[in-house]
């Protein structure tokens, strides 16, 4: 079933979702159905699984000098949907990403999702590798996620790279993208991001999820800008509790948001890691019940392999 299908078939019920990380190479399912076994009871329609791209190492050789090489750390992501759908039977959405795939790469990634009867991703551009100032998309890959987006929309019509395959297999992914309330870091402006958002939109996405963020005021002023720019797909609040004193620095650094003022003060009046991890977790239920209050189509949360956590927001907020 398509995600778009249970936020329509929802009649106005904020759902909840979650995402998770495939495992460190060499690791098994066991850690995350040890994330997803505690939050099931929450019937989530869909489970999002994260693609990481490669990194280059560097290998000393005997001689002084180093050899360069490139290793996926957290491969699997296909299998892993799979794996979520058996075991649960609610629907898995791999997350596809440009770096790292040629667009043959990425085609045939799309068959075999299509022939495992997944049919929900979220297409994402990716971040730029380790140690790289920008982004560097593979040879005869996408620059961006709209051109990707473009490409799964292309298979749902039935057209492969391939110009010599006549009557091709139509696909029906819905294809999901990203949002961000506090725009993009590598964006000029809001507006700028808005009008990329509105061309993934263009080309063919159903619904955004947002990057996470800590002022509600922040998603509710994006979801304004967006049916402002003409957008009216679906969007998804991505939510991720407080948990540690060093992600007060840690996230607005990787992740280009601001943390409220009020949650500063407060966290920095906190004498132990436990007062600081249930500030959190009440800061994200109170977020999660104000969205539901107002309408969001579905709550998405962050896990990163936290299910205790994430449970006890949710038992707050719902």
């Amino acid at each position: 079933m398509k995600v778009t299908d249970y936020f329509d078939n929802a009649e106005g019920e904020t759902l909840v979702s979650f995402e998770v990380l495939p495992p460190l190479k060499g690791g098994t399912m066991k850690s995350i159905f040890d994330v997803l076994d505690p939050l099931m009871e929450f019937k989530p329609p869909f489970v999002d699984v994260t693609y990481h791209r490669e990194e280059y190492i560097y290998t000393e050789n005997a001689d002084g000098s180093y050899e360069k090489s490139a290793i996926r750390k957290r491969p699997g992501t296909v299998g892993i949907c799979a794996a979520i759908m058996h075991r649960y039977g609610v629907d898995a959405v791999p997350h596809l990403i440009c770096g790292g795939f040629s667009k043959e790469d990425t085609e045939n990634a799309l068959i075999d999702l299509n022939f495992l009867n997944i049919n929900n991703v979220l297409a994402l551009r990716g971040d730029a590798r380790k140690f790289d100032d920008k982004f560097v998309p593979e040879s005869n890959g996408h620059h961006f996620a709209e051109d990707l987006v473009r490409q799964i929309d292309a298979m749902n019509q039935g057209t492969y790279l391939d110009s010599n395959i006549e009557d091709g297999a139509a696909t029906d992914f819905c294809i999901g993208v990203a949002g961000y309330p506090e725009k993009h870091f590598e964006c000029p402006s809001i507006d700028t991001d808005l009008l990329y958002t509105k061309a993934k939109v263009d080309a063919g996405a159903a619904y955004i999820v947002t990057q996470m963020f800590f002022d509600n005021e922040k998603y509710f002023q994006y979801v304004d800008a967006c049916r402002a720019a003409g957008i009216t797909v679906p969007i998804v609040p991505g939510l991720k509790p407080l948990t540690r004193a060093y992600q007060l620095q840690s996230i607005p650094r990787r992740f280009y948001i601001n943390m409220p003022e009020d949650l500063v003060k407060e966290a920095l009046k906190l004498k132990t890691s436990k007062a600081l991890r249930e500030l959190g977790i009440e800061w994200c239920a109170n977020q999660s019940r104000e969205l539901r209050e107002r309408g969001a189509p579905c709550l998405h949360y962050y896990t990163m392999g936290d299910a205790k956590t994430i449970r006890k927001v949710i038992e707050k907020a719902f």
